[in-house]
This record gives C-alpha cells, structure tokens and sequence, in this order.
C-alpha cells in the first residue's frame, strides 16, 4: 500500500434524504467491492464505481451529523450540511490511518447559500480519499482542479483545471495555485445575479490595472503635500485626506482575492474584510465631506470659521465608518469573510468556482444597509450639493455678466470636481437588469481609477494656484515700476 500518495475526491452534492437502514452498510460493501476489482480486473470502468459509490453515500441512512466509512484503501466522509452551515474545516487529523498525508480544507458558509435560496433541501458533503494510486491509470500525472456544478445537464459537474496551475517541488508535495478572479464593482453590486464568465478576465485585468495606478497617484499626491504643507489649507487637507482613505481603499480591494484563497485560515480573510469596508466607508465619508466643504466655501463665503474645523472633520471622516464597522462586528462577526462571486458559463448554468472570491461583507443585509444605504446617502447628499452649486453659479453669472468667463470656468470646475467626488460611484445603483454589464465596466474604469482621476485634479489645482500667484506678483512689480 502506497500511504504517500493519497488522493482524495470531495463533491458537493444536493439530495433529499431517502435512503434505508441499510444504506450505509451497502455503501462499505460497495467500496469493497471496488478495492477488489483491481485484482478480478472486472471490465467496469473506475468512473463507473465512482458514480455509483456517489450515489449509494447520497442516500446512506445515519444518525447523527456524519458518517465514516473506512477500507484499507478507501475512506469515504458524509456530512450533513444544513441552510445553516456556518462553514466546515477539514485537516489530515480525519485520517487516523494515515497521519502522515497531511492535508487541509476549508469548505467556506457560501457552499450553501445558492442552493438555499432558490431550493431549500438537505444537503450534504462527500469526500472520498483513496490511500493508493493502484485504482489509477499507471504514468498518471498530478494535476489541481476544481469541481464545476451544472457543466451538464445529464451531470452533476466536472473536474475542471480552469484558472489552476499545478506545481510539484518534490514527488511528495504538490501546490496548487488558482487565480482569485474579482472586480471593482462587486464591492457596490446590488444585484446577485450572476456575470458570464468569460467577462470576469477583463474585469479583473481593469480592476487591477486601475487600482495600481491609484495607488501610485495617491502615494504621489500625499508625497507632493508634505512637499509643500506649508502652503496648505483645509480644504487641501481634506483632499490629503480623501486620498488616504483611497489609497487604503484599493490596497486592501487588491489583497482581498489573495486571503479569499482556501490555504489562508479564515480568520485573516475577516479581518481584511473588515478593513476593506472600514476602507469604503470612509472614502465614501470623506466624499461627502468634500460635498459639505465645498456648500461651506460658495454659500457662506465671509462666515466659514469654525473652530478646530478640521479635527472636527476627520472625527467624522474616520470615526464613523469604524463605529459602524465595530458594530458590525459586534453584532455579527460572519458578516465578514468570504464572498462567492456568483458567474454563468455561456450555455447559462449556474456555476460553483470555489476561487471566484475575495474577502468581503457576505451578509445581504449588512451589505444592503452600511454599503448601498450608506452610499446611496453619500452619492445623494452630493449631487444635491451639485444641483446647488451649479444654480449658485449660474445666477452670479447672470447677475454679474463681466465675470461671465470666470463664473463659467467655476461651474466646469465644480462639476468636474463633484463628479470625481462621489457622482461616478452613483452608477452602483444601476446594477440591474439590462444595465449590469454596462455598469459593471463603467464602474469599474471610473472607480478603480478615481485615485488617479483625484491626482489629476490635484496637479490643476495646484498649477491655478501657482497661475494666479504669479498673476499678482506681476501685478505689483508692474505697479511699483510705474511708481
């Protein structure tokens, strides 16, 4: 018996419970039987009693929440997954017989939560470990899949190596590396519906793209800042501190996919997710703190001071959205943590890939309430700021014709910059029906970008300023020249 090379097969599978008393001990017999027909040479096909061990292990009758199932060479695992499944660790303690082929899996609480919510069942869990390479074709070759529900409708799935590549440093150690596949717009998606998957890889190649150059423009921005503090003022700093919150912001989003991997503990993933909506959150927050800063500047132009103006802003800013985060938390810490990015193949099944996740809020209503409701307020209280500023300008234009230049460049520029702050992140609310995949490539460009989009605004703010400075010296040297 070849201990060190233990193979193992687990499925997800959907089923009522049917079977008999004795449905268990035809299952053992069953896995004796195919330990035997390796020595008769019998003609049918190792698949064959595959798909019939599946079968008798889905209608096994057993008490309690699982059963063990042991041969020399085979081990087969049930358990009993309910709509309740709060998530299932598996490590190479299971296999007493065996201590030696280590492994571990992590089956997260998303594994049932499709099936529940469209056709609430028992479920359960079936692994099947082989301690021999005997059942196996000889000259075989290692290599890392995933199984793929509803591949065929005549199937329960396949094995598939889509997005896995194999490595195997030594013959007793094989790693797997899956790509963990995410966009931008998932974190502000309200619809489940799934995407296609072949528009995943672009989102993804978008997403991450746009976010490396947002934190290469933040760093940049905060680097040009301390440059030159001492010519700054609030409203500077409130930027200085939108693009933190950004830059926090897309750091974490590109981590996320990474700890979603099975390999890293759970625990790591939560935390990150945590830090993720704390991260939008206060971009969003600092958003809004631009749109009330901005209503400050143009509506109460000689009467703005307010004392400690700027401590008082980043409570706001930063306090917050760690309030809510904390709370969350407190109230439910599984809000946080793995979130299954819900893809179709193109002949339209539904789709189970284990590494299409990231690290993120996977509870609805946590993810309808401080994600779409604290955005949607965000987004709202600064379009009405907008609509604001605009008719502001436009009467001052009105009014005051030979400003008419000035005032229409003041209006392209306070469009410009609430569109930056916050309007573009407004399409989140279009995620729906004919408009998904136009948004979710909108959003996705304009908001992986956005710390790019605020750099560029910075550098032309900062160039008008050093316009006009220089306007006025000339000014005074002309005016001095003619004293």
């Amino acid at each position: 018996m070849d201990y060190c090379a233990a193979l193992f097969l687990c499925l997800c599978l959907v089923t009522a419970q049917s079977g008999t008393a004795e449905a268990s001990e035809e299952s053992l017999h069953w896995m004796e039987t195919m330990e035997r027909s390796h020595m008769k040479r019998i003609s049918i096909s190792f698949a064959e009693y595959i798909r019939g061990l599946e079968n008798r292990l889905l209608n096994a009758s057993f008490q309690g929440s699982n059963l063990t199932l042991q041969t020399s060479t085979i081990q087969a695992l049930v358990f009993k997954l309910g709509c309740d499944f709060a998530g299932l660790s598996l490590n190479s303690e299971a296999l007493k017989p065996v201590p030696q082929a280590r492994h571990a899996m992590q089956f997260p609480a998303e594994l049932t939560r499709e099936t529940c919510r469209t056709r609430p069942r028992d479920l359960r869990l079936i692994c099947i470990y082989f301690f021999t390479a005997r059942f196996f074709q000889a000259g075989y070759s290692v290599t890392c899949v995933f199984w793929k529900e509803g591949a065929s409708k005549h199937r329960w799935g396949v094995w598939s190596p889509e997005g896995c590549s194999t490595e195997q440093p030594s013959p007793s150690q094989v790693l797997c590396h899956c790509n963990h596949l995410s966009y931008f717009a998932v974190l502000m998606q309200i619809s489940p519906a799934p995407i296609p998957a072949e528009l995943l890889a672009p989102l993804t190649y978008i997403s991450i793209v746009g976010c490396s150059v947002s934190i290469m423009a933040s760093l940049l921005t905060i680097l040009l800042h301390f440059h030159a503090r001492k010519q700054s003022d609030s409203t500077t700093h409130i930027h200085m501190n939108l693009h933190t919150a950004v830059l926090l912001l897309n750091v974490t989003f590109l981590l996320s996919p990474v700890l979603a991997m099975p390999s890293v503990p759970e625990s790591a993933c939560t935390a990150l997710a945590a830090i993720l909506h704390y991260a939008l959150l206060s971009c969003l927050t600092w958003m809004a703190i631009e749109g009330f800063n901005l209503y400050l500047l143009l509506g109460r132009v000689y009467n703005i001071y307010i004392r400690r103006y700027m401590l008082k802003l980043g409570a706001v800013g930063w306090g917050v959205p760690a309030f809510l985060m904390l709370l969350l938390l407190a109230i439910k810490s599984s809000a946080y943590g793995r979130h299954a990015i819900p893809i179709f193949d193109r002949q339209g099944n539904g789709t189970g890939f284990q590494n299409v996740s990231i690290c993120w809020v996977r509870s609805p209503e946590a993810h309808s309430v401080l994600v779409m409701g604290y955005g949607g307020l965000t987004s709202l209280f600064n379009l009405v700021v907008l609509a604001w500023v605009l008719r502001t300008l436009h009467r001052l234009k009105v009014r005051e014709k030979a400003l008419g230049t000035r005032a229409c460049r003041d209006t392209v520029t306070v469009l410009g910059l609430t569109v930056l702050l916050g309007t573009t992140w407004a399409l989140a609310f279009f995620s729906f029906g004919v408009f998904l995949l136009p948004q979710l490539f909108l959003f996705t460009i304009f908001n992986s970008f956005y710390g790019f989009f605020l750099f560029l605004w910075f550098c032309s703010q900062r160039c008008h300023s050093e316009a006009e400075v220089e306007t006025k010296m000339e000014a005074c040297s002309s005016s001095q020249t003619m004293q």
